[in-house]
């Protein structure tokens, strides 16, 4: 059930109204009555009921582990965290609200009036995006959001960004082992191929790349990205920037494309890198590096059993394919 207007959580927030749900959680404004005035923003994660019991409490130990770890994080560019709790069912999240408009909000405003984005405003947002990013990136250990996207970025009346969800953070341990705040994916729009392994798959920096580079591909030609699923079958099938918005410079157009490359050797090994491309310090075909491999069945299908299925399938098709032609 979503909280109702004027709830109260822990004796202190004071539910105004609802703001937006997402894949796994809902987010409220409420009034903070402990401190006269200020407005926050309270994210709400309903546990699986269904799941065991052991594995419940698993689950909310993690949240506190992590919510700790988010606690901790101080950066302009990104809301603060300023209170974790659990209340019966619900893990709560309590972050700064952030007054502004979102830049999916901005873009559809720009193609209701037949028009794009500025191209010098959208590089001035990616700019404060990549300060937020690298911020992240730089934590020991990193972590990654794997949830970017136009919706995710709202500019605040005085002209700051903030990436305002932390639904899908992801902590990487130094084993390599992954911790994971809410379990999910992503948005497809934006999501890099290995991403689609969900907590199994090998994501580092260069997934939040790629999502960094789906969202300014949105934002500069109000056009979506076609998802990687669907570039993996057809990998020449999507538009440059300049092909979708003639306006676009061709220094960001080599930019973006770079950071949307398939397979993560082929983009921006960090944000600095994408950062350096996008303000013309860096040109991506002067980078050294051999032949890139292309996206393998591997990147999309984790399953060994799937793999299995699609080589068997494949094989017996190849099988009566010969027949035919020996007939």
């Amino acid at each position: 059930m979503p909280l109702n207007t004027g709830e109260v959580l822990r004796q202190r927030y004071k539910i105004q109204r609802f703001i937006s749900q997402g894949g796994m959680g809902s987010i409220y404004l409420a009034e903070d009555l402990r401190l006269e005035g200020r407005l926050c923003a309270v994210k709400e994660v309903r546990l699986d009921q269904s799941l065991p019991p052991e594995t419940l409490m698993q689950t909310r130990e993690q949240f506190q582990r992590e919510a700790n770890v988010l606690a901790r994080l101080d950066h302009p560019n990104l809301p603060k965290v300023s209170d974790f709790f659990s209340e019966e069912q619900s893990d709560f999240l309590v972050m700064d609200f952030v007054p502004g408009k979102d830049l999916r909000t901005l873009m559809i405003e720009a193609r209701q009036k037949g028009e794009y984005l500025p191209e010098r405003d959208v590089l001035a947002w990616a700019g404060q995006l990549a300060e937020a990013l690298t911020f992240l990136h730089s934590q020991d250990p990193p972590i990654l959001h794997r949830d970017i996207k136009p919706s995710n970025l709202k500019v605040t009346p005085n002209g700051v960004l903030k990436l305002v969800d932390f639904g899908l953070v992801k902590i990487l341990a130094s084993d390599e082992a992954t911790i994971t705040i809410v379990q999910g994916r992503g948005t497809a729009l934006y999501t890099p191929l290995e991403q689609y392994g969900g907590d199994t798959g090998h994501t580092d920096v260069r997934s939040d790349v790629y999502a960094f580079g789906g969202t300014l591909y949105h934002l500069l030609t109000n056009t979506a990205p076609m998802e990687a699923r669907e570039r993996f079958l057809n990998p020449n099938n999507l538009p440059s920037l300049q092909e979708l918005n003639p306006e676009i410079s061709p220094r960001t157009d080599r930019a973006v494309m770079w950071a949307l490359s398939l397979h993560p050797d082929g983009r921006p090994q960090n944000v600095q890198e994408f950062q350096e491309a996008l303000l013309g310090v860096w040109d991506p075909s002067s980078r050294p590096r051999g032949p890139l491999p292309a996206p393998t069945f591997n990147d999309v299908i984790s399953s060994p059993l799937e793999r299995t299925l699609v080589w068997i399938s494949a094989g017996l098709l190849l099988l009566s394919l010969i027949a035919t032609l020996a007939h």
